[in-house]
């Protein structure tokens, strides 16, 4: 089955990369390589099945279980695989495509158990921070879903404009971008981050972009619940000239505080070139 790699303790190695399916790690000469968390999912479940066609519908139903997508979005995760493998654009050094098919891991492997965690020093985990006296938020990085890495500066551009714009509220407590971009390329618990960073609400998205058009998602999560708070939508918007609104209610937040978010995120609108 392909879930077994996500639970596997075996390190596998091919060419100048190592890949730990517990850890969720890409390594390249021992040095980590950032990709997105589908396009992790992507790998695993590939190597799983060295050199066996797994169809595209087992690779959705394993890189989005509880989410019904299009082909097109396992294509886009394949295109970054390959660009953070080096391998470019349609290339068969570590994946092939099976035409009519899906896709099989061709390139040589080796597996290696992996060795035991080493005990954690003191100080190494990081402690629960106590929630700030007012409303406060993390803005994560944006996923780039656009299969193009090059895009990523746009994503993260988007991400940096609207944390400077809500830090310009007074009463909302907003966590800086150095702090919040350290989750990005991760696996992310929610909940975790909410402790990490000691905020009450968290937002993520995603942007792809193409053919002179983005297409934006974003939602807001409750870090203590992890769910979505009483109010709250999940944006998901497309559009030649980007416009991002804030969910239409917070708890906590009167109306009349909700209403001065919308204009400042609104702000942060820029003409697609």
């Amino acid at each position: 089955m392909i879930e077994r790699a996500a639970g596997s303790g075996d390190v596998v190695s091919f060419g100048p990369f190592s890949l730990d399916p517990r850890r969720r790690l890409l390594l390249k000469d021992g040095a980590p390589v950032v990709v997105g968390a589908r396009t992790l999912d992507t790998l695993i479940a590939l190597v799983a099945r060295s050199n066996e066609a797994i169809s595209k519908r087992e690779l959705m139903a394993v890189v989005w279980p509880d989410v019904t997508v299009e082909e097109g979005s396992l294509r886009v995760q394949i295109a970054a695989l390959r660009k953070a493998l080096g391998d470019g654009k349609g290339g068969a050094r570590y994946i092939t495509t099976l035409a009519g098919r899906g896709y099989c891991f061709v390139a040589p492997i080796s597996r290696a158990r992996d060795p035991p965690p080493e005990p954690a020093k003191a100080g190494s985990t990081k402690p629960a921070l106590a929630l700030p006296d007012k409303p406060s938020i993390a803005v994560l990085a944006f996923q780039n879903m656009s299969g193009d890495p090059e895009q990523e500066y746009f994503a993260d551009g988007m991400v940096e404009e609207i944390i400077t714009a809500l830090s310009r509220i007074r009463w909302l407590f907003v966590i800086a971008r150095n702090s919040t971009f350290t989750y990005k390329g991760q696996a992310i618990d929610i909940k975790r981050v909410g402790r990490e960073l000691g905020v009450r609400y968290v937002l993520e998205g995603s942007v792809r972009k193409g053919g002179g058009r983005v297409r934006i998602t974003a939602q807001l999560i409750d870090a203590l619940s992890g769910t979505h708070p009483t109010g709250s939508t999940v944006l998901s918007k497309t559009c030649s000239t980007c416009r991002i609104r804030w969910p239409p209610a917070l708890p906590g937040l009167s109306n009349r505080r909700c209403r001065r978010l919308r204009p400042l995120v609104r702000s942060t609108a820029r003409p697609l070139t």
